[in-house]
């Protein structure tokens, strides 16, 4: 006898009672072809019973689930219950939802029976939780901004996949704006610009369908502020375009979680660095500190060992410092020395480092020079620098400084003994008048 296929009424009784599930109930041939579906599977795929009758069920299914799906459908044709199988389908307008499948084979039918839950809901918060601890993660972990946004950019991506994102920080001075995303030239970057400074004045959130923004290029915008203690240290951004409107509370709230979490790794990057200045700077002068001199000096003799190179030292000492102290006050001393710093920095170049190393006393780092005379020279440089008159606020007054110089390795292959012997030169320097620079013996 010819096969013929029993009625889909057989398959499901009381269809109108099976209509009125949330899940959608499914009858699908051995071949794959919907032979019956509920009326719930509009509701879930988008399609009409209509447009899914006699149509693979295959064709419906998320491309990089087929595999396994009908993988699935085997081991059920084959016997096998399937209570718990997850894949994703594409819905009739594009959209991805995912499906909890529980389904049998029925022998005597020949037909699979399914029942489809939709959990994309369920799904897109999980999605949503795990992608909130990998931004707050990231905010944690992130050593600079340029990489946290990157870190930030990458999982953003995943939950707003049609989105370009932006942050607009405010330097650590709250002036100038720096766009990170966009290059600076990019009529991208001027509409970010021009947008985050509108919600910079405002602190306030602002959300732009493709028709408010006309004059921008009709794109869907979201941007929201970056709050810290201190203010507003951002505008992070989202644009689209899609002309029908992208984004609704969802997404600002995810947003501005995520710019809370920027915000975050902003103020300890910045007070990491202003913790990390000040271990390493002198807070008077902001030049290096002898800790930081320290460091630098070992690292330098470690290079002019490798490369059998010179470098020099230069210990300086403003003669009679107390008296201006004494005489003028130490506001006056502590001006002298910032302007002090000014001028011996003006004397050396980008490779040489100068250090304010206790009280009235510098230490000057020359490398990579070929002859012991540039070490005399440039001691000479900055003793007639300073011997030009300071003006302190009104008063103008000369420096005479003492310097000692010690060579490396020809007075000494440790750090602290070339120290000392700059030092000793130093006070041989003084002893002999000052306003003078003695090399060590």
């Amino acid at each position: 006898m010819p096969h013929t296929h029993t009625p889909a009424r057989q398959y499901v009784p009381a269809d109108n009672l099976v209509d009125m599930l949330l899940d959608a109930i499914c009858v699908v041939d051995k071949e794959g072809h919907f032979l019956f579906v509920s009326a719930a599977c509009e509701r879930i795929f988008g399609y009409s019973p209509e447009e899914m009758l006699g149509r693979p069920m295959i064709e419906l299914v998320h491309p990089d689930d087929r595999a396994r799906t009908l993988a699935a459908a085997r081991e059920i044709m084959a016997g096998a219950a399937k209570p718990i199988f997850e894949n994703r389908y594409v819905r009739k307008d594009g959209r991805t939802v995912h499906i909890l499948w529980s389904a049998r084979w029925s022998d005597d039918q020949q037909v699979r029976i399914a029942v489809a839950h939709d959990i994309t809901e369920r799904k897109r918060s999980e999605s949503l939780q795990n992608a909130l601890y990998r931004l707050a993660e990231a905010a944690h972990r992130a050593d600079d901004e340029q990489q946290l946004f990157q870190q930030l950019q990458h999982t953003l991506a995943e939950q707003l996949p049609s989105s370009r994102f932006n942050l607009a920080l405010l330097g650590p001075d709250g002036q100038q704006l720096a766009i990170l995303g966009s290059a600076p030239d990019d009529i991208h970057s001027q509409y970010v610009h021009q947008l985050s400074q509108q919600v910079l004045n405002s602190t306030q959130p602002l959300l732009l369908t493709a028709a408010d923004a006309a004059h921008l290029g009709q794109q869907n915008w979201l941007l929201v502020p970056c709050h810290t203690q201190a203010g507003c240290s951002g505008v992070l951004s989202l644009n689209s375009d899609a002309l029908e409107p992208m984004y609704s509370s969802r997404e600002q709230e995810l947003l501005q979680f995520v710019a809370t979490q920027i915000s975050t790794a902003i103020e300890r990057q910045r007070m990491l660095s202003r913790l990390q200045h000040m271990a390493q700077y002198d807070q008077l002068t902001q030049l290096p500190n002898r800790s930081l001199l320290q460091d630098r000096l070992q690292q330098a003799m470690a290079r002019a060992r490798r490369e059998r190179r010179q470098l020099a030292l230069l210990f300086l000492d403003l003669d009679k410092f107390k008296l201006i102290n004494d005489s003028l006050g130490h506001a006056m001393g502590d001006l002298l020395l910032q302007q002090v710093a000014e001028r011996i920095r003006q004397c050396l170049r980008e490779v040489d480092t100068v250090a304010r190393f206790a009280g009235d006393e510098f230490v000057v780092l020359l490398e990579d020079f070929h002859s012991s005379d540039h070490a005399t020279q440039v001691a000479d440089k900055i003793r007639q620098a300073l011997n030009h008159p300071f003006d302190l606020k009104g008063y103008q007054h000369p420096v005479r400084p003492s310097i000692g110089i010690a060579l490396y390795p020809t007075h000494a292959t440790d750090p602290q003994q070339l120290i000392n012997q700059a030092d000793s030169a130093m006070y041989l320097a003084k002893n002999s008048g000052g306003n003078r620079y003695q090399l060590a013996s």
